[in-house]
């Protein structure tokens, strides 16, 4: 095995992990926020990182930055997805870390009462349907090699109800949930975990976009964060690296929530 830490280049002070050398990272969403924090990471913690996007500039940025490779995917297509995994076993020679992320938030998911069938299957599809066509193409390369770790991201919101209401994007992560939950029971066996990672909001431009249009939803959201701030994408992409990891090897079919106490909270600081 690789030595745990090594020195970083920025600094003789600060200790980086090096936990994922030589394993490869599969990863959706990857040419922006959270996606991107957690390509950084997993490169900087020594994994092969596959960047999976549908916007081909920010994709293909992201894999140079980090020395990875882009692949362009739909995550709703099955096709694609296949593809995605498979040019990270034709390149590198395993998928040991799949990271489940590409997602949307858009602003006509909104209540039950204003959200339109139209609205609501799109949001399935890319929140929901992409996660399981993302796991049932990652499982057969890590049933065979008898280890992998898929992390699919779900929300604070599958664990909670809110009155400022995303209802398809809510269901979708409920979902993620307990798809995750369900996978990480069946295949535990096999040597592969599968964790749902329930972040709170962070500070992405997804947020920010949707804010931007109702600041007055922005207001309601942050006073309930008892840390009084919305997360940073690296803070979530620690958590990846964490679950991608040997360090959580019994951690498994869980809710692995990095919500700055919102779940935890009946009232919040002044």
């Amino acid at each position: 095995m690789p030595d745990n830490t090594i020195a970083s280049s920025e600094s003789a002070d600060r200790i980086v992990c090096r936990r994922l050398v030589g394993r490869t990272a599969v990863i959706t969403g990857a040419g922006s926020g959270i996606g991107l924090a957690a390509a950084r990471r997993l490169a900087s913690e020594g994994a092969h990182v596959v960047c999976g996007d549908i916007d081909e500039p920010t994709g293909k940025a992201a894999a140079k930055e980090v020395g990875g490779i882009f692949v362009p995917v739909d995550v709703t297509g099955a096709d694609q997805v296949e593809a995605l995994f498979k040019a990270a076993q034709d390149t590198y020679g395993s998928v040991d870390i799949a990271f489940n992320n590409a997602g949307i938030s858009p602003p006509e998911d909104d209540s039950i009462l204003e959200t339109s069938l139209e609205a609501w299957k799109r949001v399935q599809e890319v929140n929901l349907t992409s996660v399981y066509l993302c796991c049932k193409a990652a499982l057969p390369y890590m049933r065979r090699q008898r280890r992998g770790s898929i992390i699919n991201t779900a929300s604070f919101v599958a664990l909670m109800g809110a009155a400022t209401s995303q209802i398809s994007y809510t269901a979708s992560k409920g979902g993620v949930l307990a798809m995750s939950r369900e996978l990480g029971v069946q295949f535990a066996r096999e040597g592969i975990r599968v964790n749902a990672l329930c972040p709170g909001p962070v500070n992405t431009p997804l947020l920010k976009e949707l804010f931007a249009k109702d600041p007055e939803r922005a207001a309601r959201r942050l006073v309930h964060i008892p840390v009084g701030r919305f997360a940073e994408a690296t803070e979530i992409a620690a958590a990846v690296a964490f679950l991608a990891s040997d360090d959580a090897s019994f951690v498994n079919a869980a809710e692995f929530v990095v919500d700055g106490g919102i779940s935890g909270a009946y009232v919040t600081p002044l």
